[in-house]
Formats: structure tokens, sequence, C-alpha cells
């Protein structure tokens, strides 16, 4: 599977009678009713491992094109009808800010690495705490309430996977939480934002400016508000999208479906 395709669904697997496995591209596995491919005695894996390093590198590419207000900048810097540079045109500091990951997992945890090289101030929020040597490592403080972390931050990660108790995880609520000059990125999953909320939050400045990676539907329509906001950034869900990476996906899945079909354990196989 390859960008959720083909939809592995009841009359999929009817016709399919002798499947083995499905492997899934990339770690989310949300598209995947696991209980039904389960009662079909077909086995599923996913590429888990490999996509952190480069999704954690995109994370703090959008911060930093966000905050920089990189994209504005190029469009000024070749406009054929720009004059002159503004002296006013200012963008937002990343060193010395306090970034928010909510989702402390490998992923989160290698912006963490990242973002300390970066002096900055380091909040998250995880089901679980990481240990003190985790923590004292990058410098990480860990919030309990993720409303302490909203409203601490001036930038806002998310690197959670998309479950039933992450599904719009950012509503209207939480974004009124942030400050009026904080940024939201989004690295996860789109539904794990109240899109509608967030247009509305980014449209009467509740907060600054969003950064994403991660849509609901992906492409958005091309009338969608959001693609009309100049303090907005949006790429193609490009988390992963390295030739190296997606060599290594691709080697992952086809061994993953030569051990299924031989009947030996499944590398990565979601349970």
């Amino acid at each position: 599977m390859w960008y959720h395709k083909p939809v592995i669904n009841e009359e999929l697997l009817q016709s399919l009678p002798n499947l083995k496995v499905v492997a899934s591209s990339g770690v989310g596995i949300d598209h995947l009713d696991l209980k039904l491919l389960s009662s079909y005695g077909v086995k599923v894996s996913n590429t888990p491992f490999i996509v952190s390093t480069d999704t954690a590198d995109m994370g703090m590419a959008l911060m930093l094109a966000s905050s920089r207000r990189l994209v504005e900048g190029h469009e000024m810097a070749v406009s054929p009808d720009t004059e002159y540079f503004p002296a006013d045109w200012l963008g937002a500091e990343v060193s010395g800010a306090t970034l928010g990951i909510v989702g402390m997992g490998v992923i989160g945890y290698k912006v963490a690495e990242r973002a300390k090289a970066f002096e900055m101030k380091i909040l998250y929020h995880n089901r679980n705490q990481r240990n003190k040597e985790e923590e004292s490592a990058v410098g990480a403080v860990y919030c309990k309430k993720i409303d302490d972390l909203l409203q601490q931050s001036d930038f806002v990660l998310l690197a959670v996977s998309l479950t039933p108790q992450t599904h719009k995880l950012i509503g209207k609520r939480e974004l009124e939480l942030m400050k009026p000059t904080a940024t939201l990125i989004n690295i996860s999953r789109g539904l794990v934002v109240d899109q509608d909320a967030l247009v509305e939050a980014l449209q009467k400045k509740v907060i600054k400016a969003a950064a994403l990676d991660v849509t609901y539907p992906e492409p958005l329509p091309r009338d969608h508000p959001l693609l009309k906001l100049k303090n907005v950034i949006i790429t193609p869900h490009i988390g992963s999208a390295t030739k190296k990476t997606r060599w290594v996906m691709m080697e992952e899945m086809a061994e993953s479906i030569q051990a299924g079909l031989a009947g030996l354990p499944v590398p990565h196989e979601v349970l």
C-alpha cells in the first residue's frame, strides 16, 4: 500500500482469498481496520523507524520556514513588482524560543534533539513521561497536562499517531489557549487538528501562523480557505520524502511480503 491505496475493505478481502500480508508504507495505520484484516488471517506490516529522521527534519524545516517567512520572502524576492525590500519585513526568532512537542515518540524525540541545537526551551506532552536520562539529554520538561504546554509554547509541534484519542486533539479550545504569537506545526495527521477551528483561529489571529505537512483531505479542495491565508505554509505530506528513505521503505515492504508468503515472522508486523 502506498498513499493508503488500494482501500482494504471487506469487499476486497473477499475477492482475495489467498491474501497473506498487507505491507503499508510509513508509520501510520489509521487507514487500516486491523480487526477486519486479522479476521481474514491477513498480517499487516509498516515501516515505522526509517521515516523518523526525515520527518523530524521536516518538522524543523517547517518551523524555520514559517518563523522566518521564507515562502513570502521568496515570492517578494522574485516578484516582477518588487522595487525594494521593506526594512520592517520581519520574522520571529527560533533560537531561544519555547517549543512544545505533543507526542514524544521516536519522531518527537528526534525533533527535540534538533531543537536543542537551536537552544530552544523544550516542553513535551505524552501519554507516558520519558525517563530522566532521556529528558536530560535534550533538556525537555514534561507537561502532564497539554494545556500547560499550549499556554507556554511559541511553537506547538504535533507528532502523535492518529487514534480515537487524538482525533481533533487540537480544536477551538486548545487554539485559544495558545499564545497569539504562537505557530502550530503538524507533521502527524491532518485529523489531529480540527481544521475548521484552525481556519477561524488563523483568520481571527487567535494564533500567529500554521505550518502543515498534513491536512484532510489531501490534497485540499482548491477553494479551501487554508490555501488563501498568508500565515499558512502547506506541504504535500512529504515528511519521509527523500530518495534514500523511500528506497529503504520499499525494501522493508518487500521483505515483509516475502516473509509473509513464506510463512516466516513478518518484520515490523503491526499487531
